[in-house]
């Protein structure tokens, strides 16, 4: 986890800079302390995921953190539905038939 922390630091360190923004820049316009932007750059783990959304909407990267656990692509939480369905299904009694 640590070393993918670093690597998407290093990622936000590279948009930032293709967008001819300061540290100082985008931590105005986070609102957030300038140690705590070079904290992002660094991958540092205690920064919390709220300060990396923003990141992420400042470099107008969109919002993919509302995708990261999406339940459409969740292929394994998908697979564990299929599993857990019945094999037959019987009619209740008393309930209408269909």
């Amino acid at each position: 986890m640590r070393r993918s922390l670093i690597t998407f630091g290093a990622d936000i360190s590279i948009a930032r800079r293709k967008r001819r923004l300061t540290l100082r820049m985008m931590a105005e316009r986070l609102g957030v302390s300038m140690s705590t932007y070079r904290r992002v750059e660094q991958g540092d783990p205690t920064v919390t995921v709220g300060v990396h959304a923003m990141v992420l909407f400042v470099l107008g990267l969109g919002t993919p953190m509302a995708q990261l656990a999406d339940q459409s692509s969740d292929d394994v939480g998908l697979l564990l539905d299929t599993e857990r369905l019945p094999k037959r299904v019987r009619r209740v009694r008393g309930s209408p038939q269909s």
